[in-house]
C-alpha cells in the first residue's frame, strides 16, 4: 500500500514539476496516473466494446470529473457486474468548489445502499 502511494505521489509530482497544470488535464491522463499508480489498466476493452477506465484485480472502476458524478454511478454499477468485480468510481476534483460533487455523490450512494467503492483524486 505504502510502495503504492509512493509511485502515485511519484508519478504526480514529476508531472507538476513539468509545468503543467492539473486542472486542464484531460480525463485519461487522469486515469493513467491513478490507475497506472494502483497497479491497475487502463482503457480494459470489454466484450461488448466498451471500455472500463481502470481494471484493477479487485475493482472495475469509472473516473469522471466531478459535475458527471450521476453518469459515474451507473457505468461503474455496470462495469461491476460485466466484469464481477467490485464497482468503484474515481471522482476527479479540479477545484475546491467540486466537493459539492463529491457530497452529492455520497448521499446518493449512502441512500440507495449501492455497493460502490469510491476514491477522489485533486483538492
Amino acid at each position: 500500500m505504502l510502495s503504492t502511494l509512493l509511485r502515485l505521489l511519484a508519478i504526480l509530482s514529476s508531472h507538476l514539476l513539468s509545468n503543467h497544470s492539473w486542472a486542464s488535464e484531460p480525463e485519461l491522463w487522469y486515469q493513467k496516473v491513478w490507475c497506472e499508480g494502483k497497479g491497475g489498466e487502463v482503457e480494459v476493452r470489454l466484450d461488448d466494446g466498451r471500455r472500463v477506465d481502470c481494471m484493477t484485480e479487485s475493482h472495475a472502476i469509472e473516473m469522471d470529473f466531478a459535475n458527471k458524478w450521476p453518469e459515474a454511478i451507473g457505468q461503474s454499477l455496470a462495469y461491476g457486474m460485466l466484469t464481477r468485480k467490485q464497482a468503484g468510481i474515481v471522482l476527479i476534483l479540479r477545484k475546491p468548489s467540486d466537493h459539492e460533487y463529491w457530497d452529492r455523490l455520497q448521499q446518493v450512494l449512502e441512500h440507495y445502499q449501492l455497493p460502490v467503492t469510491t476514491w477522489k483524486l485533486g483538492p
